[in-house]
């Protein structure tokens, strides 16, 4: 039997870090952390946070590395609303990053705490 998509995000939700915008944000600062907008180029063209490096989601795991080639240095991942955040925290994870977090707002909350 197939799960659906909101199935799926649940299952990972117990096995992944999420954090909220402003603990990311804090968190990068003072740990040299990186934050990645993981939307689609559509999305991020409509609403985009200040600071943040946008690799979509199709190509995270191939495109991460050049990034961040440091599989220990803090990664923080967001989307519009924190789903697919979750989901590509577990496959970084399962890739050997070993200190991935999920964003769990939307969009419009990590826009306003990026910008203060």
């Amino acid at each position: 039997m197939l799960k659906t998509i909101p199935e799926l995000i649940s299952e990972v939700a117990g096995s992944v870090r999420t954090v909220d915008a402003a603990t990311a944000l804090r968190e990068s600062q003072e740990k040299n952390g990186i934050i990645i907008d993981i939307r689609e180029s559509a999305e991020v063209d409509i609403k985009t946070a200040k600071g943040t490096y946008h690799i979509p989601r199709g190509v995270l795991e191939m495109k991460l590395p050049e990034l961040c080639p440091d599989h220990e240095r803090p990664i923080y991942l967001h989307c519009a609303s924190g789903g697919r955040a979750r989901l590509a925290v577990e496959q970084l994870l399962r890739l050997g990053y070993v200190n991935v977090t999920a964003i769990s707002c939307g969009i419009d909350d990590i826009c306003k705490v990026f910008e203060s």
